[in-house]
Formats: structure tokens, C-alpha cells, sequence
């Protein structure tokens, strides 16, 4: 039986509807016999860390720490090169220089400060030094502050070593030194790695005779490596993720 105008035009529209997804989409309906049930994956949930994302350290007035002095600490090497020379004789022995480092941290007029040690008038460190073969490092960075500022009355000095703020990688027996290992270099000479302290509210340090004891502000360490170096004139990125608590 032929079909008027009108009849044609609403099975055109009938066709259609049938062909359109939901909403009308344009996309074809899948047959339910054959489409494969889609499944609605949900999103993961990730616990909430707000206690490890606000890590907070408690900072005390540099007025709160006496700095009496002792016998003078005196480097193992004469010179830069009988450094590297020891450190390339070590190296065929015992493989790659393990050292670490302790970042102590005061305030004075509410700003954070980072205890240095200064050496004649334009060489600054961080207390600390290279670890013993086999050595843990968290014992090992106490044995080494100890040394280096530990009291002498007898009076053991604790010492709370808390996160780790840097990885540093010397590639080569030279002094450059970097926070990654180059992509060429298989066999770092030197691996050092900066630990966190947390002084106590009060405390007595010894330091040697022939180091002065410096408190620097961040902001003058902040790329400042021509002064302090690109270790230390790091310090305040690395820092940065703390909530600093003035007590």
C-alpha cells in the first residue's frame, strides 16, 4: 500500500529514534542481546594524610643554646687534592664514599636559621662528616655531630635525627656535586645525605677552636651558591614543606 507524504516522513523520524542513544545523541543503541553490560568504575579514594603533609618542627631561640669551645677539629686531608687522592685510593677499596650531614635549625626575630660551621671567613659546612664502612647513618650522623658539637662534661649529648631533606651525588674525584646522578655515570664517587634535626629546647654545644659557629638565615642562603655553596644554598627549598612552629 503506497504511503502519503506525512506517513513516510514519521517512519523516517521513527527510524531515527531507534538509531539514537540516550538523550538523543545520534550514536546508535546498542542491541541488548549482544552489547556487553557496561560497568561504571569508580574513582579511588585516597585516605587523607593531612598529618604527613603539615609535618611540623619546633623551632627555639638561639638564645636558648650555649656555645662554649674544645679542641680544635682539624680535617683528614692537607689539601683538596690529597682529599680526592684518599678518596680514589677508597674508592678501589670500598667502593663509593658513603657521608652525611645535620641540618639544625633555631629562630631569632621569628625567622628560621640554619646553625653553620664556619672555617676561616668564607668556607661554611654542615656539621657532620663521612660515615665507616657498613655504617648506619642515622648512628652514624650522631657519632658525628658528637664529635663535632658534642659537650665535654661528661653529659651525653642527644640527638634527634628526623627526615631526610637531600640526596647528594659526587660523579666524578672532583668538587661539583649534584642532587641526581648524571645519566651517564654508572659509578658515583660520592653519595652524601642531609638529615633533619630537632634540638632539644635547650642545650650546651662545644664547638672546636678553630670553627666558629654561625646561625644564617634562609634568606640569605636562598640562591646564594657563590656565598654558601649549592648544597647549603639549597636548604631553603628543601625546607620549604615544613610548618615551622616558633616556641
Amino acid at each position: 500500500m503506497a504511503m502519503n507524504s506525512s506517513q513516510v516522513k514519521a517512519q523516517h523520524l521513527q527510524q531515527q529514534n531507534n538509531m539514537a542513544g540516550p538523550g538523543g545523541t545520534g550514536w546508535p543503541r546498542r542491541n541488548s542481546q549482544n552489547s556487553t553490560p557496561t560497568t561504571t568504575v569508580a574513582e579511588p579514594q585516597f585516605p587523607t594524610t593531612t598529618g604527613a603533609i603539615n609535618r611540623i618542627i619546633k623551632l627555639y631561640p638561639l638564645t636558648n643554646y650555649i656555645f662554649g669551645t674544645k679542641e680544635p677539629l682539624f680535617e683528614r686531608d692537607p689539601s683538596v687534592p690529597a682529599r680526592f687522592q684518599r678518596m680514589r685510593d677508597e674508592f678501589e677499596k670500598i667502593g663509593m664514599r658513603r657521608s652525611v650531614e645535620g641540618v639544625l635549625l633555631v629562630h631569632e626575630h621569628g625567622l628560621p636559621h640554619v646553625l653553620l660551621l664556619q672555617l676561616g671567613t668564607t668556607f661554611f659546612k654542615l656539621p657532620g662528616g663521612e660515615l665507616n664502612p657498613g655504617e648506619d647513618e642515622v648512628e652514624g650522623l650522631k657519632r658525628l655531630l658528637t664529635e663535632t658539637l658534642g659537650r665535654l662534661d661528661g653529659v651525653k649529648q642527644e640527638w634527634h635525627v628526623e627526615d631526610i631533606i637531600g640526596n647528594w651525588w659526587r660523579p666524578n674525584f672532583e668538587p661539583p656535586q649534584y642532587p641526581y646522578i648524571p645519566s651517564h655515570i654508572t659509578k658515583p664517587k660520592e653519595h652524601k645525605r642531609l638529615f633533619l634535626v630537632q634540638l632539644q629546647d635547650t642545650a650546651l654545644f662545644g664547638v672546636p677552636k678553630n670553627y666558629k659557629i654561625v646561625a644564617a638565615p634562609l634568606f640569605e642562603l636562598y640562591d646564594n651558591s657563590q656565598g654558601y655553596g649549592p648544597i647549603i644554598s639549597s636548604l631553603p627549598q628543601a625546607l620549604c614543606r615544613f610548618e615551622f612552629i616558633y616556641m
